[in-house]
């Protein structure tokens, strides 16, 4: 197969910049309604003044109990009403992103401020499957703190953006920042730089949503998350179902490798647009508890690469991926599964010099099943004790070129036994044990440790 975008890009491009440079439509002023509900602070003030001068009645009390509550809900909604989305907890999903994510849609107006951060801690078995020493140090590691930053100029336009600071500031990067035109709940429009709607973990990967100390590692290979490119598209609800789909810049194949396509992502950094993509996601969420869909992935990824002999490598690019999550009283089952297909390894492999078992795969494929219960479900109101258990098997060299050999090594399965434990919403901590096996017996066991958190 062979796709090519560019057309199609140049064709909406300017689509899109006219989306985004669009005049936005008046907010209705705030400062109005701050005023009354100053002036009405200040009246309640001096009632509750004169009726505590006036004698303390008995009969006054439940009166004054009662303007007192009035008093610290009014001054409650001018504090909102002030700082906007300060007010906002992190509680809840909207539009695909996780709870602190997608703050800025529950909020009024204006700034937006939430984040994550997580501290792992890794342990490694000092002998692999196959008893060899495996030379892997253990390590401590503040691995993520994520500052959320929205803007919100009115009921239509809004700004929103995750900048990440990693392994204690080692490393720092935008992982989203987008302009959402809010049209319609069946329609709205987005443009920027965007996280690509794939699987579970890519747009919902804040700690406290997902069970493990590490994210699934074919959700990370494969679906190579945290995977964000510059783009634009719709999303919205029709009916029990919701979608997203964007016009993205493509993967450049250069950095693909026998590994995986997760080298492939150009995460917005003078990202090369030679060749687009088009992905879009679909989930039914009709029943309570209730999630089942699936995200589709076409395009190119040559980037304007050619062969020794001049001729373009296109490397047509399909993912293709299902996914399940089920909750009921307590019980979550997660499962996902999915397939990528290339076309051009051989020459690709040739342009990147990769000969015998370093060979790119033509078919990546993998899937997973996630368990867990919340024994407290239902017991203690914003605590969770979560026993959890997730089978993962992928392979990124499940088919390669003739002429070429797969590492077997590329060929994984794990087991992860853990448990979570949420002393309130927002705060999470998950140890487990991971059981790694592959096929050339080189696996190493590892157990594991994170405190995660979310505002």
């Amino acid at each position: 197969m062979a796709f090519s975008f560019r057309r199609i890009g140049a064709a909406l491009l300017p689509l899109a910049l006219a989306l985004a440079l669009a005049p936005a439509l008046s907010a209705q002023p705030t400062e109005d309604r701050v005023r009354d509900l100053e002036r009405q602070v200040q009246e309640l003030k001096a009632e509750i003044a004169a009726m505590k001068g006036g004698g303390g009645q008995d009969a006054d009390a439940g009166r004054v109990t009662e303007l007192e509550r009035r008093l610290e809900v009014l001054a409650g909604e001018i504090e909102k009403m002030k700082i906007g989305e300060a007010a906002v907890s992190a509680d809840q999903s909207n539009n695909g992103l996780g709870p602190a994510a997608s703050k800025i849609y529950r909020s009024e107006r204006g700034l937006s401020i939430g984040g994550y951060g997580e501290v792992v801690y890794q342990h490694f078995a000092g002998s692999g499957q196959d008893g060899a020493p495996s030379d892997r140090a253990d390590t401590i590691d503040f691995l993520r703190q994520i500052v959320y930053v929205g803007y919100k100029w009115n009921d239509r336009w809004l700004f929103n953006s995750e900048v990440e600071y990693e392994h204690a500031g080692e490393e720092v990067a935008v992982e989203f920042a987008y302009i959402d035109y809010l049209w319609r709940p069946q329609a709205s429009f987005r443009a920027g730089l965007v996280l690509v709607p794939m699987g579970f973990i890519n747009e919902l990967h804040e700690p406290t949503v997902f069970l493990g100390a590490n994210r699934p590692e074919l959700e990370r290979r494969i679906i190579p998350s945290t995977w964000k490119e510059n783009g634009f598209g719709l999303f919205g609800d029709v009916g029990p179902f919701t979608y997203r789909t964007y016009l993205v810049n493509g993967f450049d194949a250069t950095g693909f490798s026998a590994a995986g396509l997760r080298g492939g992502r150009q995460e917005g950094i003078e990202a090369k647009a030679d060749d687009f993509a088009w992905v879009g996601r679909l989930d039914y969420t009709g029943a309570p508890g209730l999630l089942v869909g699936g995200s589709a992935y076409l395009g190119n990824s040559g980037q304007d690469l050619e062969s020794a002999s001049g001729d373009a490598i296109d490397v047509g690019t399909s993912i293709l991926e299902g996914h399940l999550e089920w909750r009921w009283q307590g019980l979550e089952l997660r499962v996902l599964g999915v397939q990528a297909e290339l076309d051009d390894v051989a020459e690709l492999n040739r342009a990147l010099s990769l000969t015998g078992n370093r060979s790119i795969g033509e078919k990546l494929k993998g899937y997973y099943v996630q368990l867990g219960y919340d024994v407290l479900s239902g017991r203690a109101a914003g605590k969770a004790l979560i026993p959890y258990a997730r089978w993962e098997a992928f392979n990124t060299q499940d088919a390669v070129p003739s002429g070429f050999r797969a590492d077997r090594a590329n060929d994984v399965e794990t087991l992860t036994l853990g448990l979570a434990f949420k002393p309130l919403e927002q705060i999470i901590l998950k140890t487990d044990y991971q059981n790694v096996d592959n096929g050339a017996g080189t696996g190493v066991d590892q157990f594991n440790v994170v405190l995660g958190y979310v505002f």
